[in-house]
């Protein structure tokens, strides 16, 4: 079984920033891609970033030059640096984890409000 903790979440000025981690637990035989997705209250699930076993990386166009995704593999953990936050980056982010099984896992969720 794999679980997955993030951390980091919380209330921040517009303007400021936020550093999510995400850590993988379990029975893990091999990570592919780790990703970051967000959902916001009446909104879909959408994805934020996304970084493969290659450090090849993707963002939402939103997020682009603001966030920065990173993993560390020897600790199975993801992070996404967040700067430059905006009221509509408000959210609950979500980590996800695919195995090269294809095996897909998500943690439960932090919490991220950007409010004055």
């Amino acid at each position: 079984q794999v679980q997955l903790v993030e951390s980091g979440g919380g209330l921040v000025q517009p303007g400021g920033s936020l550093r999510l981690s995400c850590v993988a637990s379990g029975t893990i035989k091999s990570i592919n891609v780790m990703a970051w997705y967000r959902q916001a209250p009446g909104k879909q699930r959408e994805l934020v970033a996304a970084i493969t076993r290659g450090d090849s990386t993707n963002y939402v166009d939103s997020v682009k030059g603001r966030f920065t995704i990173s993993r560390d593999n020897a600790k199975n953990t993801v992070y996404l640096q967040m700067n430059s936050l905006k009221p509509e980056d408000t959210a609950v982010y979500y980590c996800n984890l695919i195995t090269t099984a294809g095996r897909n896992y998500w943690g439960q969720g932090t919490q991220v409000t950007v409010s004055s």
